[in-house]
């Protein structure tokens, strides 16, 4: 019995909120993190979360912080490890929303777009760094058009989110935590014509800018007007 896209995407969604509403807990109390507009997370239906990306811990504190799942792509390798540690890790990663995907691939490819586009049509939420990765020096790179064929495609509201001060959280290159204090603020939705995965170019990239334009009203980052050149290893 065949299913439906939107099918596939729901199924792929798995999540424990006994275990986010946890670690929401334990990142309130030892981060005291200053958050605004949450009320700006649609109530139902699936919906997109647009974010600046300074730490790779960005995900899981979206996901942590939400009123309502928001699935990242995370690296098949936290799910697939071995012995207590590993069925830990893919506890963790599953509770709170995480999609898991090869390696080789990439969160801007066309088909990774198209699972996020088909879990955010069976009416969950999922996050997209319009950056494509981590900002090394603070700045707002200029945003790819992954995000902005998921928000013409599926017809969505894209909800920008500004983060402020992740990167004290984990250095780059560094496996150490140090909690410390970190902004969240969400902007209200943003709402585009849907036209479908076969859409014109402009519409996609005119959609691009204005989240950009959105995410840097929220981070309050300086702008760069060039994409921003991934590290020699890949971001998580």
């Amino acid at each position: 019995m065949s299913t439906t896209p939107e099918a596939q995407g729901s199924e792929r969604v798995a999540t424990n909120d006994a275990v986010r509403k946890t670690f929401e807990i334990a990142v309130k109390l030892s981060c005291r993190p200053v958050i605004t507009g949450l009320e700006n997370t649609p109530a139902e239906g699936g919906f997109i979360v647009a974010s600046n990306h300074l730490s790779f811990l960005d995900s899981v504190l979206i996901q942590a912080l939400f009123p309502r799942t928001v699935s990242f792509f995370a690296k098949a390798e936290y799910f697939n490890q071995t012995g207590v540690k590993g069925r830990a890790m893919k506890l963790f990663f599953e509770s709170v929303g995480s999609v898991p995907v090869e390696r080789q691939r990439q969160s801007a490819s066309v088909e990774a777009l198209f699972e996020l586009g088909s879990i955010a049509q069976a009416g969950h939420g999922v996050g997209i760094y319009p950056e494509g990765t981590r900002s090394r020096d603070g700045r707002l790179y200029r945003g790819k058009n992954g995000v902005g064929w998921l928000a013409v495609a599926t017809g969505l509201p894209i909800v920008p989110v500004g983060l402020r001060g992740t990167e004290a959280l984990q250095k780059p290159d560094s496996r150490m935590i140090r909690p410390t204090k970190f902004e969240m603020h969400v902007g209200e939705p943003l709402q585009f014509e849907q036209l479908g995965k076969k859409h014109p170019l402009p519409a996609r990239r005119a959609a691009t800018e204005q989240i950009m334009d959105a995410i840097a009203a929220l981070s309050g980052q300086e702008r760069v007007a060039r994409y921003n050149a991934p590290p020699a290893e890949a971001d998580g």
